[in-house]
């Protein structure tokens, strides 16, 4: 155990997050994503949800700030996302990074190229359909 390190982090999730580079993503995953089919690097942290993610990975990791650093897949012609999903995502993100922009969605095929060339897919317990959010990695600042 670290100290000032959430204990939902394991040490594989902890590795990805410190190899990944400026502009590098991660994908937090839903329970029903293809996880294993589409990523290079396959995470599990089943049972935890995204925005309990959001408040363990997000002390650590800086958002890119020229870009859209927050991505989630548009619902399919007929569907409905539920819009407490992109909520809770926002609100969550929001709380260790209040300056981030919207969430932007993107259509599924397009989604699932940006899964391909993720540095890292962590499939959660997170159930609710569409339930997927992609993180762009900023530049961590320099401390002085």
């Amino acid at each position: 155990m670290l100290k000032g390190i959430s204990p939902l982090l394991s040490p594989d999730l902890l590795k990805m997050l410190c190899e990944m580079g400026h502009g590098d993503e991660i994908l937090l995953a839903d329970a029903h994503f293809p996880g294993h089919t589409l990523g290079k690097h396959v995470l599990r942290a089943d049972g935890l949800t995204i925005p309990q993610l959001l408040d363990a990975i997000l002390p650590l990791l800086v958002l890119d700030e020229h870009a859209n650093p927050l991505i989630m897949m548009q619902p399919d012609a007929g569907d409905s996302a539920d819009p407490t999903v992109e909520a809770d995502f926002l609100s969550a993100a929001r709380r260790l990074a209040p300056e981030v922009s919207a969430i932007i969605r993107i259509p599924r095929p397009a989604f699932y190229d940006r899964a391909k060339s993720a540095y890292a897919v962590v499939i959660t317990g997170e159930l609710r359909a569409y339930g997927n959010l992609i993180l762009r990695k900023g530049v961590t600042p320099i401390v002085k």
